[in-house]
């Protein structure tokens, strides 16, 4: 059940068991696996988790389904071209399963004391900040286990941050991000590292 894509990668809605669990270069269909939404929806500050947006939000625009590409330089030297095709011109594959740590120097400049801010590779936006809750060896076991950054609800900065009804988790900026795959603890959003390998506006300059 593996398929070739345009892009170079993976599913993030693949099967993330150990004896199913894709190889950096494996690919995998989206369509032969579900993502059920969570039936577990947690409430914060008034909103019921996720929170939803529209088909409207991916539109076809000027680069794909954002304004504009992605900036350079990405965090973590992050691959750009990588980036473009994932984020603005796809809305099922991923970068390659254990990406972020095989291929970028997130595992070596992340800061492990303290949560780390994710920001949009397109306008530089907050979208994440991890580990909230749990440690940062939580948050690395857990993102090793299923292949890519999984992020909580808690972790979510939901000012641009949306879920579609099929679970794909985008930003409003049109950037795909990755997946909701909930699990027994809840939502869990499955994020291509190069999505979030943004620099934030003042630092951009």
């Amino acid at each position: 059940l593996r398929s070739t894509d345009n892009t170079g990668g993976s599913s993030h809605r693949a099967s993330q068991s150990k004896t199913t669990q894709s190889k950096a270069t494996n690919y995998i269909n989206p369509d032969m696996m579900g993502n059920k939404m969570s039936n577990n929806s947690s409430s914060t500050g008034g909103k019921k988790l996720p929170v939803m947006g529209d088909e409207s939000i991916m539109s076809k625009k000027s680069n794909g389904t954002a304004d504009k590409p992605p900036m350079k330089p990405l965090r973590w030297d992050c691959d750009w071209e990588t980036a473009n095709k994932i984020c603005c011109f796809n809305r099922h594959y991923a970068e390659h399963s254990g990406y972020f740590i095989m291929k970028t120097k997130w595992l070596e400049q992340v800061d492990k004391k303290e949560p780390t801010t994710y920001y949009d590779c397109i306008t530089g936006k907050p979208l994440f900040r991890a580990p909230i809750g749990r440690t940062f060896e939580e948050f690395l076991k857990e993102s090793k286990a299923h292949g890519w950054p999984s992020f909580r609800d808690q972790e979510v900065i939901w000012d641009d941050v949306r879920c579609l009804s099929n679970g794909e988790t985008v930003s409003l900026a049109g950037n795909h991000l990755g997946h909701n795959l909930p699990d027994g603890k809840g939502n869990r959003y499955c994020i291509n590292l190069v999505s979030v390998a943004g620099i934030p506006p003042k630092e951009n300059k």
